[in-house]
């Protein structure tokens, strides 16, 4: 099932994400399929410290990676927007990353594209003027979400650990 422009979106709420949040992201990313493009399922512990981290960034910046919900108040995954981290020696440094990642469940229903429009209403609010998304050009959803957005292919890349990339931008 996808969202067409006749079908309205799915209801998605976004919330700043909470210390169960790290436990709900953990059971929602366990499937190695949500998480082929992104080296695989990862520890509890990841998700303790990425949410631990978005709480900051919301706290410091008015944007972050938020816990995406579903109309009956369900964690279905994450969208949102975080700068790009510094210690990596690749990518947009100092540019703000948008993103999103969804359970399997909620694949195909509309909530990725529902919530990335969210997420550009906030980071507008926020006071940005453009993001990027880095995207592995496999994912085949991601790169539909991000066109359908309206974002701009500017460069296609391979990244450090030899996979095939695309930068995406967007001005607001």
């Amino acid at each position: 099932m996808t969202t067409s422009p006749t079908r309205p979106l799915p209801a998605v709420q976004l919330r700043v994400p909470t210390d169960e949040d790290a436990h709900a992201w953990h059971a929602v990313f366990a499937d190695p399929d949500v998480m082929e493009f992104l080296g695989g399922p990862a520890e509890l512990s990841a998700y303790e410290e990425i949410t631990a981290r978005q709480r900051m960034h919301d706290a410091q910046l008015g944007y972050c990676l938020w816990t995406l919900l579903d109309g009956e108040g369900a964690v279905i995954g994450f969208t949102g927007a975080q700068p790009w981290p510094r210690e990596k020696e690749w990518g947009p440094v100092g540019e703000i990353e948008i993103g999103w990642r969804l359970g399997r469940s909620a694949w195909g229903r509309g909530y990725a594209y529902a919530a990335a429009l969210a997420t550009l209403d906030r980071v507008r609010a926020a006071g940005l003027t453009r993001v990027v998304a880095m995207i592995d050009a496999r994912n085949d959803r991601s790169v539909a979400v991000a066109e359908r957005l309206g974002m701009v292919l500017a460069r296609e890349f391979t990244t450090p650990s030899g996979n095939p990339a695309r930068r995406y931008e967007l001005t607001l």
